[in-house]
């Protein structure tokens, strides 16, 4: 019996090869945006193995938006031909699609990167967040400078811009950053969003500037092309946004075609207390597509071929996607397709590598 996991899947009219899922990784090693020769290494190597789909990482659609300096950007001719030449790439060695997640930091962003403390940045370059209220990231860090109106529509701006340049730049999928504490996530939770307008208090008015800026990428992006959404499905915080906010919030989504969602969660606080374990996150996704009848890719500590086999099956998701599983083994998919028996396509010099790995070769473009 043929697997789900190695089954293609038809989003509009990108059909993806298999249901296997690089997801997007932060590596914090830009230049002023820009991707660099780490970003097409980093890249090429999952390429390497087989995935249905990579995507690039979190990606700023204004320099401000960016979480760190080193974070990468869409946002201007510079980024796009970075861009344009790591999915050229990425296509020329491998039958797969390329998506790349557009977000924006808020409160979360002018931060330094993660190996070098995550503080605030200080002096050259530093810059003073927005969100949508005053509410600081942290104890002691200064509070961001709530939007008005004007902030978000240039904000949104922003993000149909970035829409074009991904187009331009070969991408096949978007996938909007509505998760891990950002912008967006921001306005969402009642935690961060403590405004008295029309964006702020009851759940629609909360849902209203993401939905906003969804519609606006929506229609910027081709129409035969995907875009997703990247979900907090909760805060894991009393009070906070919830698994069944996510599912009212997803069956807008769909109302206004999105494709897929990404379901994460968490991200928003540090008084969040998260129960992980293997696939703690599938159960929301699971409801995500039952309740809101909405495509779902699940990703959260899901580390083994039967694993995401399973949760493909019964029907809790219809796209796995894996981060840390595949920096642990780029070759994750090659060692799928051997415990359930199926064929995929590598580059010609790899598809004779294994005796046990039926392949295809797949001759590279480049």
């Amino acid at each position: 019996m043929a697997s789900t996991l190695f089954s293609p899947i038809t989003l509009r009219e990108l059909t993806i090869s298999n249901r296997v899922t690089v997801a997007p990784m932060c590596q914090y090693s830009a230049q002023d945006g820009i991707p660099q020769n780490w970003h097409l290494a980093h890249l090429g190597q999952f390429a390497m193995s087989g995935p249905g789909l990579i995507f690039t990482e979190a990606t700023g659609v204004e320099p401000d938006g960016r979480i760190t300096l080193g974070c990468t950007g869409l946002y201007d001719d510079a980024t796009e031909s970075s861009f344009a030449r790591i999915v050229s790439f990425l296509k020329s060695v491998a039958d797969m699609a390329v998506g790349i997640q557009l977000g924006h930091a808020g409160r979360k962003g002018n931060t330094v990167e993660p190996w070098l403390g995550g503080g605030m940045i200080e002096g050259k370059g530093a810059w003073h967040p927005q969100a949508p209220s005053a509410v600081p990231y942290l104890p002691g860090w200064p509070a961001p400078d709530p939007m008005n109106e004007a902030d978000m529509e240039r904000i949104t701006l922003a993000f149909v811009d970035a829409a074009h340049r991904a187009e331009r730049a070969g991408f096949d999928i978007i996938q909007l950053h509505v998760a891990h504490g950002y912008l967006l996530h921001q306005f969402l939770s009642p935690i961060t969003n403590k405004r008295d307008d029309g964006y702020g208090g009851s759940l629609e008015a909360r849902m209203r500037y993401p939905l906003e800026v969804f519609k606006a990428v929506r229609e910027a992006f081709p129409a035969e092309k995907p875009v997703m959404v990247r979900l907090s499905a909760t805060d894991w915080i009393d009070g906070g946004w919830d698994i069944e906010q996510s599912i009212e919030f997803c069956r807008a989504l769909k109302e206004l075609g999105c494709d897929m969602i990404d379901v994460s969660s968490g991200g928003l606080d540090q008084a969040q207390e998260i129960v992980t374990g293997p696939g703690y996150q599938v159960d929301f996704s699971a409801r995500i597509r039952a309740e809101a009848q909405i495509p779902t890719m699940s990703v959260g500590q899901i580390t083994d071929p039967i694993q995401a086999e399973t949760i493909l099956r019964s029907g809790q998701a219809d796209m796995i996607a894996l981060a840390r599983g595949m920096l642990w083994d780029p070759r994750w998919t090659w060692k799928a397709a051997i415990a359930l028996d199926e064929e995929i396509a590598l580059p010609a010099p790899y598809a004779r590598c294994n005796p046990n790995l039926r392949a295809t070769p797949f001759v590279s473009r480049s």
